[in-house]
């Protein structure tokens, strides 16, 4: 193909391509993951309102969202406000969680081991190793070295 066909055929791929409405975009990622970050924020006031400290109340808050997006995900609900919110459903830890059981509601036709099993760390699995290897690599220089990083 020519120079000058390479050329009209990017030109028309780049005006027939449909325009992205980055503005709306926008306004519904912040929506959606502020909305998600404001359920978060009540299951941690509810934990405080237990007696948790700060500190401690985080962690079964995360829990709870995690379980909660897992559900959602299980029932299709999670799909649908990925559609609508974007990123401002996938940045959050909900968006992990979903990332971690959509792969595995996909293949659990094939049974707990093969299907669930082998599918739970498709999307994750990569995330995690590299997180680990990560962990231990600053461990292992503020072991030798004795320094924070």
């Amino acid at each position: 193909m020519s120079q000058s066909a390479q050329a009209r055929y990017q030109y028309w791929v780049k005006t027939m391509r449909p325009k992205k409405p980055v503005a709306m975009n926008l306004v519904a990622a912040f929506l959606v993951g502020g909305a998600i970050s404001e359920v978060g924020q009540i299951i941690q006031w509810v934990f405080l309102r237990q007696g948790l400290s700060p500190e401690k109340a985080s962690t079964p808050t995360a829990i709870v969202l995690i379980g909660l997006s897992a559900l959602f995900t299980g029932l299709g609900w999670y799909d649908r406000l990925t559609k609508l919110g974007g990123m401002g459903a996938s940045l959050p830890i909900t968006g992990f969680a979903n990332a971690m059981v959509a792969p595995a509601m996909e293949f659990r036709a094939e049974g707990l081991v093969l299907g669930v099993g082998a599918r739970l760390f498709t999307v994750a699995g990569p995330v995690l190793a590299w997180g680990m290897a990560a962990a231990f690599v600053v461990g292992l220089v503020r072991l030798v070295f004795g320094v924070a990083i």
